[in-house]
């Protein structure tokens, strides 16, 4: 984003006269103007600290007549995430492992986070006023809602105290969380602390926000390529979400079942194959004792868990950033053979699924697709391809 950013601003000649770019892995700035540095996902650490207090600094640089880009993606929520007032660098983190254990999906979890991140729920937008801004996004949320892309840097908090305090209730986690979370929630509540920047606030008065990449442009990529290779490409309506092994189950059940009468027999090889196209984001509610692995390897295991022995079919699941949880993989491929693989490998793959150790068993089948950051993040896809 920035990259291109730079060479938009060079056709326009418009200098370009500072910035900062906050990844999750090294790589060489666009600009030496542009500043690079690198923070922590997706668990808040001293290198997310870092950065944002680069990001505070750079804000208190910013002057009236300034035209400022923020430039927005997934993961933005944990690479810049510092405490606020009264919050301990630890107990942040602690909060920031409940919640990505909690089972709650990304725009739930964001409306929690932001609420306790130093630039979360339009904080940002606060800290860059009066000057000019202009958000360009690329949304990893269902439905893109702005508030929950990013933990809601640029946009106005819907969500008051209350309603957080209701929603860590629901995920029962209100008394497990840090007491000092619990703390600044409840000063909040009592009008002792400021509540997030909300709707007409003058933070947002001089302020543009655009969303560019989606996970339906992705679909539509992949559609595209599917057809170049001579498949029969079909999106399937209805975004991804809820937990990931019964989601598995559920897409591996439609592959096996899906067809189109009558199929074109166009001649050559894959004519009569179609690719069937998924994308949005699962979640996965860990236990105590939970193993290695992440939301798209569970959902390979479980969907493997149906397809054994099934007619010839393949189903991958994939993260866009190139990553999948914490866990050295960008997500999985598996067909009819992949669950007596595991078996073969030496290992239970049944126990695997229900432990929530998903890379290992994938690893002994040969299943894992080994992560390659990508840079930009547009929640999962999944792809699954059979005879017609």
């Amino acid at each position: 984003m920035a990259a291109q950013a730079v060479r938009t601003l060079e056709a326009w000649n418009h200098p370009v006269e500072g910035g900062l770019i906050v990844t999750s892995s090294p790589s060489p700035s666009p600009h030496p103007r542009l500043e690079l540095i690198v923070g922590d996902h997706p668990h808040p650490g001293a290198a997310s600290r870092a950065a944002a207090a680069r990001v505070e600094a750079l804000a208190r640089s910013v002057g009236r007549d300034d035209e400022i880009w923020v430039l927005l993606s997934g993961g933005t929520t944990s690479l810049i995430a510092a405490p606020i007032d009264g919050i301990g660098a630890d107990d942040l983190q602690q909060l920031y492992h409940q919640l990505l254990g909690s089972g709650l999906d990304i725009a739930a979890m964001n409306r929690i986070r932001k609420r306790f991140s130093l630039w979360g729920g339009g904080r940002l937008a606060a800290a860059l006023t009066p000057a000019r801004v202009k958000n360009f996004t690329i949304s990893d949320v269902i439905d893109d809602d702005l508030a929950a892309i990013g933990s809601g840097p640029c946009v106005p908090d819907e969500s008051n105290a209350s309603d957080v305090r209701r929603a860590l209730a629901g995920a029962n986690l209100w008394d497990l969380i840090p007491a000092s979370v619990r703390a600044a929630l409840e000063a909040v509540m009592q009008g002792d602390a400021p509540e997030t920047p909300k709707p007409g606030d003058p933070a947002f008065g001089n302020l543009t926000v655009e969303v560019i990449v989606s996970n339906r442009l992705a679909l539509e990529a992949v559609s595209r390529r599917a057809t170049e290779l001579g498949l029969l490409p079909r999106i399937l309506d209805g975004a991804l979400a809820g937990e990931a092994a019964p989601t598995g189950r559920r897409l591996a059940q439609r592959l096996l079942s899906y067809a189109e009468d009558p199929v074109p027999k166009r001649g050559g090889m894959h004519k009569d194959t179609f690719c069937l196209i998924w994308g949005g984001e699962t979640t996965v509610t860990l236990g105590p004792a939970a193993g290695v692995g992440g939301r798209n390897q569970e959902l390979a295991l479980a969907a493997a868990q149906l397809l054994a022995g099934q007619i010839p079919v393949a189903l991958m699941s994939v993260g866009t950033d190139g990553r999948d949880g914490p866990s050295e993989a960008a997500g999985a491929i598996v067909d009819e053979k992949t669950w007596d693989a595991i078996r073969q490998a030496g290992r239970d793959p049944a126990q695997d699924l229900a432990g929530h150790n998903a890379f290992p068993a994938l690893s002994g089948a040969g299943a894992i697709i080994p992560a390659r950051p990508t840079g930009t993040n547009v929640m999962d896809v999944v792809i699954g391809l059979r005879q017609g």
